[in-house]
């Protein structure tokens, strides 16, 4: 390119600035399920996931075993085996795993395994799932829908199932499965240190259904009861609140550098630049200054499970 900047995955560019450099990317919104339009993204990682999957049915095959009876052993039907070993579907890390222990392939098809965790999420999310797995910090305020790292199953897929223009069943699959993975950030050791403040208006939303919102709720009391984790609700009330730009997290690594990340209306950002993340963490520092305390908030979340 000609304008001082250089391309990385598709949809992103990077733009130096000093001793760091600005990652912006564009994508359709993947945490907050706020954007729209298509993915092109999922191409970059479909040539490591079929060829993953072609890799484990000649294993399979090698071992003198039916779909049916390799799904058994694994906890899936033969139709969830065809989709692994077609590429059309991404097995979970612990699946491949066992896969490879059953057909004694000697750790060959564990070697995929942080290839194909990558091709899970489109280009412009990998550099924010590879930060999640570092982060020693991580602090999240979101106005619109829970956190992604805090949704259950059922209120992904109500969230997933309401995108217009909808989404492929497969997309869908493919979405939950990925997000449920990026959820062991709650049992890494060391455990980094996790806040997360909403506002109200988030948790009473009804989406899905009064059923999908209840266990919800439920997740986000027993979650909020981790001892490196802070649950925080904006209340409705509030006159004031520093966060009224939108959403954003701000992930800290070991070594002490700060990214900045944000989705809206079918854009995503992720972000280096020294001011920008500082100005980030002050801001969101101020936010939870202005917000309940978490012994409040979660208070507030029983009394709404308790309404519903």
């Amino acid at each position: 390119m000609t304008d001082g900047t250089t391309s990385t995955a598709a949809g992103a560019e990077v733009t130096p600035v000093g001793d760091s450099e600005a990652v912006v990317s564009l994508g359709d919104g993947w945490d907050n399920d706020d954007g729209g339009g298509h993915r092109p993204e999922d191409d970059a990682g479909r040539g490591v996931v079929t060829a993953f999957g072609q890799t484990m049915k000649t294993l399979r095959v090698r071992e003198g075993l039916e779909r049916e009876e390799f799904g058994k052993r694994l906890g899936y039907s033969a139709s969830t085996i065809a989709s692994f070993e077609q590429g059309r579907r991404i097995p979970p890390p612990r699946t491949i795993e066992r896969a490879d222990e059953l057909l004694r392939a000697g750790g060959l098809l564990c070697l995929w395994k942080e290839q194909v965790e990558r091709a899970q999420y489109p280009g412009f999310f990998q550099g924010m799932a590879a930060l999640e797995k570092e982060a020693v910090e991580l602090l999240s305020f979101d106005t619109l829908v829970v956190k992604g790292l805090l949704q259950t199953e059922e209120y992904m897929r109500a969230l997933l199932a309401m995108r217009r223009p909808v989404l492929a069943q497969e997309t869908i699959e493919q979405r939950v499965v990925a997000r449920l993975a990026r959820q062991d950030i709650f049992d890494r050791w060391p455990a980094p240190l996790l806040s997360f403040v909403m506002d109200e208006s988030v948790l009473r939303r009804p989406y899905g259904g009064k059923d999908v919102l209840r266990g919800q709720l439920e997740h986000l009391l027993l979650v909020g009861r981790k001892r490196n984790v802070e649950i925080q609700v904006m209340p409705l009330d509030c006159e004031e609140s520093a966060g009224v730009d939108g959403p954003f997290t701000v992930v800290a690594r070991k070594d002490g550098k700060k990214f900045l990340y944000v989705e809206a209306q079918g854009t995503s950002a992720l972000q280096t630049e020294p001011e920008q993340t500082t100005l980030a963490a002050a801001r969101y520092g101020i936010i939870r200054s202005q917000a309940l305390t978490p012994r409040e908030s979660l208070e507030l979340i029983e009394g709404l499970l308790g309404s519903l």
